[in-house]
């Protein structure tokens, strides 16, 4: 495994926390479409090919989607708890640091250059180091 797979690999964390924050967006648009249903109740003659319930096809995606949501965080959970067991065998503190920041805490550049005071060019020679040394530890391991 070279450096790009490994960083492909710590990356995949990411994308599952992506998908689950945008599942929680629509989980909230959701809510609220189901908070501002209001029935209407006439005496007019209603179409029989017509869904009448609406609001139960609402719940019950609400329902699939929190499920959905469950699932995301418990692959999440595993992806960071393999990650962090390959971060962990790392020696040198400094990439173990750095690579929990980027890839479990998903913090930007920035944000990590500040809390480590390095420069973000160093930031990233170490990062392509401390991969470099990933790459390695995920090739013994297959």
């Amino acid at each position: 495994m070279n450096k790009q797979n490994a960083r492909e690999y710590f990356s995949k964390a990411y994308r599952i926390d992506h998908r689950i924050r945008s599942k929680f967006e629509q989980l909230e648009s959701l809510n609220a479409l189901a908070t501002r249903a209001t029935t209407t109740l006439s005496a007019m003659p209603r179409n029989p090919n017509r869904s009448t319930s609406t609001m139960a096809d609402v719940i019950a995606r609400i329902i699939d989607l929190q499920e959905e949501i469950n699932q995301d965080i418990i692959s999440l959970v595993d992806s960071k708890r393999e990650i962090m067991t390959i971060i962990k065998s790392i020696e040198n503190s400094e990439y173990q640091t750095l690579l929990e920041k980027r890839y479990l805490c998903f913090l930007t550049w920035e944000k990590i250059a500040v809390d480590m005071c390095y420069t973000i060019h160093h930031l990233y020679k170490m990062h392509n180091a401390a991969l470099e040394v990933c790459s390695k530890i995920l090739n013994q391991d297959t």
